[in-house]
């Protein structure tokens, strides 16, 4: 480990958020992440360069330091070499982006995103003021096969295993992702699913006779409708809440469903599934850059993308400090300027790095849930009869 000051006390860090990573491990990890941080990149060749300048190494040197961690033990040096396994790094990263809820409230969003056009990363994030902090995750070569489901439920319930029990957490999701069979698989583990719908599907109110499209809850802008039900009554025969509503400025309505009671959830907490689209935008063009990545290999992006997670859980938490925020004037000043706590967090982190000084912490800032108090639409079987006509169930 290079004698830094700053990448030492990083280290330290980790050692107490991954206790159970071996210190080969931990070291690679702490290296690959300081030196995306210290880049604003996450492409190797830019982190190699960075990280040759701040530690007095050859590029050679410095480049081969971060391949410890995504190369495969089968190439490395020595007899006692071993891979990185991912998947050991889930529960540390969850356990440590939700550091600051004291209210045991969360909320995360499944989702893929495309990587250089090669790759798809299957990805559970943690929803965090308009940004997203991947803690699991599965890379695929762009066209691979197979049940994404498979893919959603390890690790869900891994992280469900980790997080522990006194825990709110809410699962969102977006119409490609709609499956009765990964509903259930969500409330199996006692989280609750905020699953949006494609509109075409069916929902029978309990009480109600007939299954009617969803759409027709929500028939025009301004409408709102929420109700527990049967989605897709002649089919998987789904028990749940169906939240409905247009907005004014949405081309569409949002059909969401979930296991929580009417009344106990809020069909605009929907609006929280866009920031994993802002997640990976900072990960890719918007922020550190990884659509750069000439990997070829899934497993190598795979343990690449620990150091890329932890180089947002960073530049997140230092964004939130007294310090970055005092200077901005505080989240509400950075909001009406426009700037993400991403974009204030990975550039404070990054000017104090090169400046020398200790390896920065941060803190977290609590995410306000709130129920929407404006009403909802008190529709009747009979208004649907009337307007769409009785479909058969």
């Amino acid at each position: 480990m290079p004698h830094d000051q700053a990448l030492y006390q990083w280290n330290e860090r980790l050692a107490t958020h991954f206790p159970e990573l071996p210190a080969a491990h931990r070291g690679w990890l702490a290296t690959a992440s300081f030196g995306i941080a210290l880049a604003r990149c996450a492409a190797v060749s830019a982190v190699a360069l960075q990280l040759a300048i701040r530690l007095g190494l050859s590029l050679a040197t410095a480049r081969q330091r971060l391949r410890e961690l995504y190369q495969p033990a089968a190439v490395k040096a020595g007899h006692r070499r071993q891979d990185l396994d991912p998947t050991t790094c889930f529960g540390p990263l969850l356990r440590w982006a939700t550091a600051g809820s004291t209210d045991r409230r969360l909320a995360v969003a499944l989702d893929p995103t495309d990587v250089a056009g090669r790759f798809l990363v299957l990805t559970i994030s943690v929803l965090y003021r308009s940004c997203a902090i991947p803690v699991a995750w599965h890379v695929q070569p762009i066209h691979g096969v197979g049940s994404w489901n498979a893919r959603w439920e390890r690790p869900l319930r891994d992280l469900r295993d980790r997080l522990g029990d006194g825990w709110e957490v809410l699962v969102l999701t977006d119409r490609g992702l709609e499956s009765p069979e990964l509903f259930r698989a969500i409330t199996t583990l006692g989280w609750h699913p905020l699953m949006r719908v494609k509109a075409q599907g069916k929902f029978r109110p309990a009480g109600w006779h007939t299954g009617y499209p969803l759409r027709q809850f929500v028939a025009a802008v301004g409408r709102r409708w929420t109700g527990h039900g049967l989605a897709y009554p002649s089919g998987s025969k789904l028990p749940c809440t169906l939240l409905a509503c247009w907005e004014a400025d949405h081309e569409e309505p949002w059909l969401v469903l979930t296991d929580l009671a009417p009344g106990a959830a809020a069909p605009g907490w929907y609006a929280w599934r866009a920031w994993i689209e802002q997640g990976f935008k900072r990960l890719k063009s918007g922020g550190w850059d990884l659509e750069r990545t000439r990997m070829a290999d899934p497993e190598r992006v795979a343990r690449w993308w620990a150091a890329v997670a932890l180089a947002t859980l960073w530049a997140l938490e230092v964004g939130g400090s007294d310090e970055a925020l005092g200077w901005a004037g505080g989240l509400r000043a950075l909001a009406a300027l426009g700037i993400s706590l991403f974009t204030l967090g990975s550039r404070w982190l990054q000017q104090t790095l090169m400046e020398g000084r200790s390896a920065p912490q941060g803190r977290w800032h609590q995410t306000e849930w709130s129920i929407d108090p404006r009403p909802i639409d008190p529709l009747q079987e009979q208004d649907l009869c009337q307007t769409a006509g009785s479909l058969p169930l």
